[in-house]
């Protein structure tokens, strides 16, 4: 499934509009026990969430950190797609508009973090590491009826674990400029298919020496670099399918399974096996999540029998 432009939901969209008009979006009306305050400055919630559910697009005066213990998550910021692979997390800091779809089936917990508690140097989107420590501490804030001496410990300690975490390079810059969106669009779409920088420059109407100065001047970064960073986040989701590793390098252009891992390795730091297999030793509540999850794709299915009729 290759990675898509953003969906443009209207930013001045109720949060109670009505969802039959896209049987697979939610709104963001979080409920109000999970919003934070400045006496529960930190809270979970958590939720099954089904394949191609897109959650609109919106913005809040609170932080959140959107962690998956398995599946895929994409969220679309303005001007970048991240692409979160399982048990990795996604941190937003306030006011930030932000949309979500969900790549595949994934148990999503999400950490509500009030204004006043946001740890400096937390002012910018980044997809972290999830260490055992800080999972551990977001499922104990998530227990029923926790105390609220308890929940301001733990919610310190998940902060100071966040700010620990080392970020993963899976950020896409989005360009502005019309003819630079046009093209970043449609390598998204297939960032492996052929053409170099000349053949995209031309079919943008043009000239190569402006469309690599546009590179630098609104994204930072060469053709090749931004190239490399969509199919990073292609990866995410075909790894995460367990496909065979010489199948994904054939698909996202490598000649070969090496060179596909050197890449890989690279930017990462390790193997591809390595770096998904440690998004998948995440499995305490294997048997409860696999439960809830085929709840919500029968759910799924059911509001779309419903609308068809």
């Amino acid at each position: 499934m290759p990675l898509q432009p953003p969906l443009h939901a209207n930013p001045h969209a109720s949060p109670h509009a009505d969802p039959r008009a896209d049987p697979r979006a939610e709104f963001a009306d979080i409920p109000p026990e999970f919003e934070p305050t400045s006496a529960h400055p930190v809270r979970v919630r958590s939720r099954p969430m089904a394949a191609g559910v897109r959650i609109s697009q919106h913005t809040h005066a609170w932080a959140q950190l959107a962690y998956a213990s398995r599946g895929v998550l994409r969220m679309m910021t303005p001007g970048t797609t991240w692409m979160v692979p399982p048990s990795r997390a996604i941190w937003v800091p306030p006011y930030v508009t932000h949309e979500v779809v969900i790549v595949e089936d994934a148990f999503l917990r999400t950490l509500y973090v009030d204004e006043s508690v946001v740890p400096s140097g937390l002012d910018a989107c980044r997809v972290v590491e999830v260490s055992g420590l800080l999972r551990e501490t977001i499922a104990a804030i998530d227990e029923r009826r926790i105390a609220p001496a308890r929940e301001r410990l733990l919610g310190a300690l998940a902060l100071d674990e966040i700010t620990r975490s080392a970020p993963l390079p899976l950020a896409v810059p989005m360009p502005e400029e019309k003819r630079l969106r046009s093209l970043c669009e449609a390598l998204l779409a297939d960032p492996a298919g052929p053409g170099s920088l000349e053949y995209w420059a031309a079919q943008v109407g043009a000239s190569t020496r402006t469309i690599a100065r546009l590179f630098r001047q609104e994204l930072g970064v060469s053709f090749s670099q931004w190239r490399q960073q969509a199919i990073l986040a292609r990866a995410i989701p075909l790894l995460n399918q367990g496909r065979p590793m010489a199948i994904v390098a054939q698909e996202l252009g490598y000649q070969s399974q090496s060179a596909f891992s050197a890449m890989f390795r690279r930017a990462f730091g390790e193997s591809p096996r390595a770096f998904i297999a440690r998004g998948t030793g995440d499995r305490a509540e294997e048997g409860t999540e696999d439960s809830v999850l085929r709840d919500a794709r029968d759910a799924a299915s059911d509001a779309s029998g419903a609308t068809d009729e």
